[in-house]
């Protein structure tokens, strides 16, 4: 696959912090449009850190970080729900609201994201589920719904506004061995359409059957595969 020459997520030099501890150092890392790219290392070794940094969750206090065209360093508040619009976020504990509906959940993102036109929404809405596999459950409370349907819910949310990048943090660490590849193969379909994906996982058995370029957060530094040699089975969880 081709690329295109703007990448869309670009790390220059950039320091990741966690509270007040140094989590990863003096990172340079691109990411292009379109790619699939995994994160593993073990745990506490900075992922989810990293992640959050790059949808400014957390602050960036050393070095420069481009996400889909926002210079994170100097990104005000205010700018964020911007940044939000350009990029769809995974979580392993779907992190839905139990007390609304699928529907309600996904019109909670879109009113956030700008979204008014109340046809446009239930158009979009519509799209998105029959997306993920999931066109008829809109009027269905969360806890109605497996883990593995509340995870492609999640999913719909992330693909709302057609985000340039997923970031995935363990989005199958919750579901059992044969709901987590189906729930991988989404991402693959989804990769293939043109949106770049940045999952953060521990499963080698998807790095093994499904390979792609690896980062790794190991001892402060984030390995790359096409340039450094690590192992990938070993050592991550």
């Amino acid at each position: 696959m081709s690329f295109s020459q703007e990448p869309v997520l670009d790390i220059a030099n950039a320091t990741i912090f966690q509270d007040n501890t140094t989590v990863l150092s003096s990172i340079n890392c691109q990411v292009g449009k379109g790619e699939f790219v995994y994160l593993i290392g073990r745990t506490g070794s900075g992922k989810s850190s990293l992640l959050k940094t790059l949808y400014a969750d957390l602050p960036l206090r050393l070095g420069d970080i481009r996400v889909a065209g926002y210079g994170i360093r100097q990104i005000k508040a205010k700018e964020v729900p911007f940044l939000r619009r350009k990029i769809g976020i995974v979580f392993q504990d779907f992190e839905l609201f139990y007390d609304r509906t699928v529907a309600e959940n996904l019109q909670f993102v879109m009113k956030a994201t700008g979204w008014r036109d109340k046809a446009k929404v239930k158009s979009r809405m519509a799209e998105v589920l029959m997306r993920v596999g999931l066109g008829s459950v809109s009027n269905k409370m969360p806890h109605q719904l497996s883990g593995g349907e509340q995870q492609r819910v999640v999913i719909a949310r992330a693909l709302i506004n057609e985000p340039q990048i997923l970031f995935a943090d363990e989005p199958t660490g919750n579901l059992d061995p044969e709901v987590s590849e189906g729930i991988f193969k989404l991402f693959l379909e989804i990769n293939k359409s043109g949106t770049a994906i940045l999952m953060a996982t521990h499963n080698h058995f998807f790095l093994q059957k499904y390979p792609a370029r690896v980062l790794k957060c190991e001892s402060g530094k984030l390995l790359d595969s096409r340039k450094d040699k690590f192992e990938l089975t070993t050592g991550f969880f």
